[in-house]
């Protein structure tokens, strides 16, 4: 399977799978993809890291059948992300992001992923200090800004998520790296346009796609061209 394409400088969206109805999660896939949908996002919580539960490696395998190019982004909400970055590899995800907060050793997950041939992507929770990022950013592909407390969907957009991203994009600039710069809750057409200049390149929407009565236009009007 080719490498995604992670090169920053284009606005993506990436609706996220568990605001869809997952009994028709392939028809989902399928309409958002027909829709313009970039990338699919996947959220993967163990009910111990975030309080919460969703499906794992299974569930990426179906994503991956029912949109076979798809770049599949996967965000490990778990709190022990190295016993299972192959299953979810060898699944099919694109992508695999980890909190800073959940592995023993962050730097040593994050070259897991790399060597498993995934896209690495790390992320924080609003409440942790931008500065974990300083001695993992050069080991990225994306970083991932959350904009609301992991766990569910259908949240607000926390306000000061704007300034975090940012300081996240002034930080990459800084020391000239190549990395995306994703951010994952609450975001809505309302929003969008404040999120993208901000410095986001990669949008996650949940609700705000899989709510919404026309796909299409939901996407493009988070992407910015509606």
């Amino acid at each position: 399977m080719p490498k995604p394409d992670m090169t920053p400088g284009r606005v993506r969206v990436a609706p996220s799978l568990l605001a869809c109805q997952f009994e028709k999660m392939a028809e989902e896939i399928v309409a958002v993809k027909d829709a313009g949908a970039d990338w699919l996002h996947f959220d993967v919580m163990d009910g111990h890291f975030v309080p919460n539960i969703s499906v794992g490696p299974l569930g990426v395998q179906a994503a991956r059948r029912a949109w076979p190019d798809a770049v599949l982004d996967v965000h490990l909400m778990i709190a022990d992300p190295d016993r299972y970055l192959e299953e979810f590899v060898e699944a099919g995800a694109d992508i695999l992001t980890v909190h800073v907060e959940a592995p023993r050793h962050v730097h040593r997950t994050l070259q897991n992923i790399r060597s498993l041939g995934a896209g690495v992507g790390v992320t924080l929770n609003p409440g942790t200090s931008l500065g974990a990022l300083d001695p993992v950013l050069g080991e990225v592909d994306m970083v991932l800004v959350m904009s609301v407390n992991p766990g569910f969907a259908g949240q607000k957009f926390i306000p000061g998520a704007l300034d975090r991203i940012r300081t996240v994009r002034r930080k990459i600039e800084a020391e000239g790296l190549s990395v995306l710069l994703e951010v994952d809750g609450g975001v809505k057409a309302d929003n969008a346009a404040r999120v993208r200049e901000a410095g986001a390149e990669v949008l996650v929407a949940g609700s705000a796609v899989f709510g919404a009565e026309d796909y299409r236009q939901a996407i493009r009007d988070i992407r910015g061209n509606g």
